[in-house]
């Protein structure tokens, strides 16, 4: 396991494996978005109180998943990076967090979309928005600090400081809707309890979200390859490469 670990370190190491895997997660990621947004967007059965405009769930909840997970998965490589001095943790770091604000953005915005119909307004300071929103900011601070310094030793070492203390907020997040009142519904399905939407519902929505995971993972692969073949440059194996290349 160790052995693994200390592989995946590797910038060439991780540069070839990951080639590997790429394809079949970009495959992944779009036939699981396909079935599932074709399924879920034109086959599902309308909701009985929400009618078709609940269909934004198969967009809103993968995005507010993936958001959160992201930042938990930056913390975690920023500790890698704090602890082991592990490159290519901060690599995969900094090119996660543009994609985090991105589907932190986008589950802000369905859910605005979304509380038009149910609950009759944009926006409400609910507990569960604003801690979505605190995130996008967390977001913002992070991509911020790693153009603040003119030393990238620094500027990682600030981004993942702020993401090891501001994960904090996810399980603020995800039990906003327990510890106070909030207008927003509770979970729609979890590991451990059975979905309170029917099969023809809830189904779709797991494929969409396996697609949006397979989706940053194969965005994550490929802007990390990117970033290591740019902070790389004056390795001679990245030279060799660029030398077969041509």
């Amino acid at each position: 396991m160790w052995a693994f670990i200390h592989k995946l370190g590797s910038p060439k190491w991780f540069y070839a494996i990951s080639a590997r895997l790429q394809p079949w997660f970009w495959a992944a990621a779009a036939l699981l978005l396909l079935v599932g947004s074709v399924w879920g967007l034109a086959f599902a059965p309308a909701d009985y109180q929400q009618g078709n405009s609940f269909r934004i769930i198969y967009v809103h909840v993968p995005a507010a998943f993936l958001a959160q997970s992201i930042f938990v998965s930056m913390a975690l490589a920023g500790l890698v990076f704090m602890v082991w001095k592990i490159k290519v943790a901060d690599m995969a770091a900094a090119m996660m967090a543009p994609l985090g604000a991105a589907m932190t953005f986008i589950a802000l915005f369905s859910g605005a979309v979304w509380g038009v119909p149910t609950w009759g307004t944009w926006w409400m300071w609910d507990a569960r928005l604003t801690s979505m929103l605190i995130l996008l900011f967390l977001y913002f601070g992070v991509i911020a600090l790693r153009g603040a310094f003119a030393s990238r030793d620094s500027a990682s070492r600030a981004a993942s400081v702020l993401a090891m203390v501001g994960v904090i907020n996810i399980p603020i997040i995800k039990y906003s809707v327990d510890w106070w009142y909030t207008l927003h519904q509770p979970a729609t399905f979890t590991v451990t309890s059975r979905p309170t939407m029917p099969v023809e519902m809830w189904l779709p929505l797991l494929i969409m979200v396996l697609g949006f995971y397979s989706f940053f993972i194969a965005l994550t692969l490929m802007r990390t390859r990117s970033e290591i073949l740019r902070r790389e440059s004056t390795k001679r194996w990245v030279r060799d490469l660029a030398a077969e290349e041509r």
